[in-house]
């Protein structure tokens, strides 16, 4: 799905028109319009965050958006760059993946580890 297909399927979703959600993001209805029929690329972070506030999108929601956003602006989701970048360890672990062609179930199995371990230390 690319990002104005599935901004255009939220904003519906949250039953708001393409005016209302744009007027309270703070940008113009053909600018919010042209985004949803891919005649322009995914907005600025700033832009976007509004947009995720103006929608009332949930976690799963807004991680979607930021995805689809940073490959249509082929880079990082919004919500991660900081997280990335204010942790070595964590740009360390991603260049190890990168090198050992880390895989879907790798992945998966490290995820499933940080919650079981996040589980056991409120048990």
């Amino acid at each position: 799905m690319t990002f104005g297909e599935l901004l255009k399927e939220l904003r519906l979703k949250h039953n708001l028109s393409i005016r209302e959600a744009a007027r309270k993001a703070g940008i113009s209805a053909p600018y919010f319009s042209d985004m949803e029929r891919g005649r322009k690329s995914a907005p600025s972070r700033e832009v976007l965050m509004k947009i995720v506030d103006v929608l009332g999108l949930d976690k799963d929601e807004a991680e979607q958006l930021y995805d689809c956003a940073g490959k249509a602006q082929n880079t990082i989701p919004y919500d991660l760059p900081e997280y990335i970048m204010d942790r070595d360890y964590v740009a360390a672990a991603l260049r190890t993946a990168k090198d050992l062609n880390a895989g879907k179930e790798q992945w998966e199995k490290f995820v499933e580890e940080l919650y079981a371990n996040e589980k056991s230390k409120h048990s």
